[in-house]
């Protein structure tokens, strides 16, 4: 990879991450909390072609249960303290975190589409789906 891509998908991912059109780094991605605006508002970038169905919701849970659930399970208090107790305590940030995490991990993977010019029509492509 080089230097000029490398830039460029860095750039793409953390648009994307701020909730931006990866091409301009102007307009956004999202018109409702995860609704893909169909088009950029500033470059007309057709944002609708860049499939992010279900890695987001895969990447959110992978980032959120590695660096939150794993480390806080090495507490001993969470194996002491009454259940009625920590359920409420640990759940509700955990939610709160998930879902402040989900639109910036939806906007870094369509940068990353972007950057790497993976579309739907690619689909095609791909041996599982020749067989549809």
């Amino acid at each position: 990879m080089s230097t000029a891509s490398r830039n460029t998908l860095f750039q793409a991912l953390s648009r994307g991450l701020r909730g931006r059109c990866p091409h301009c780094g102007t307009g956004h991605i999202f018109y409702r909390y995860l609704k893909v605006s169909p088009e950029c508002s500033v470059c007309h970038l057709d944002l609708d072609r860049y499939p992010s169905d279900d890695g987001p919701a895969y990447f959110t849970i992978l980032l959120v249960g590695h660096l939150f659930v794993a480390p806080l399970l090495l507490f001993p208090f969470i194996w002491k303290t009454p259940i009625w107790f920590i359920l409420p305590v640990t759940l509700i940030p955990l939610t709160a975190v998930t879902l402040a995490m989900l639109p910036r991990t939806k906007g870094a993977v369509i940068g990353a589409l972007y950057a790497l010019k993976v579309s739907r029509e690619d689909a095609a492509l791909h041996t599982a789906d020749r067989l549809d």
